[in-house]
């Protein structure tokens, strides 16, 4: 595909939604540390069940308004009013099920950061704190016992393939194509 920059990218990044191709030139596949960032990815993926990534991204600023920044002790202190609240909320996904998993997740992901000290140790316990590339998948073995672990531990909307573009949002699964501009070998690491 011709972009108008003259750079190759990953053929799911739409040319014509500047903040897609900046989503995807400057966050998908770098490696997250910080827990707010995490927790907003995490709250952002489990949104996307069933509709495109690009629907949510472009509601994204909106998700931002809605769930205070995403600052995680006030998340985890909504209660059903102010659930209901953002199911009124015309800017975010307003899907019941999703907005009180939210707020529960958001919970469960306090519970981890108190068990291993921040849920980026959490994260990234699973590969040994090495990114791992592969290219092709939708799920793979490491999405699938991270999703079970956090399935036992109450989480909703965290299936395989959600936790697969999870773990590939926030860099521990580097996923871009060849020929992209940022596949492994062109970009700094």
């Amino acid at each position: 595909m011709e972009w108008a920059d003259g750079k190759t990218r990953c053929w799911w990044a739409n040319p014509k939604n500047d903040r897609y191709i900046r989503y995807h030139d400057e966050e998908w596949g770098v490696p997250v540390h910080d827990d707010k960032k995490l927790l907003e990815m995490l709250i952002l993926e489990s949104f996307q069940a069933g509709l495109s990534w690009e629907c949510v991204l472009n509601k994204r600023e909106a998700f931002r308004e809605a769930f205070d920044d995403f600052d995680l002790e006030k998340i985890c202190d909504y209660d059903q009013e102010r659930m209901a609240k953002l199911q009124e909320n015309p800017g975010i996904i307003r899907n019941r099920l999703k907005i009180r998993a939210a707020v529960n997740n958001a919970r469960i992901f306090r519970e981890i950061q108190r068990e291993y000290g921040s849920f980026s140790d959490y994260v990234w316990h699973w590969t040994g704190g090495k990114v791992v590339r592969e290219r092709g998948l939708s799920s793979s073995r490491l999405s699938d016992q991270m999703s079970q672990d956090l399935k036992k531990r109450g989480m909703k909307f965290v299936g395989t393939t959600i936790i697969y573009a999870y773990l590939q949002a926030v860099g521990v699964i580097d996923s871009h194509e060849e020929g992209c501009f940022l596949e492994k070998g062109k970009k700094e690491q």
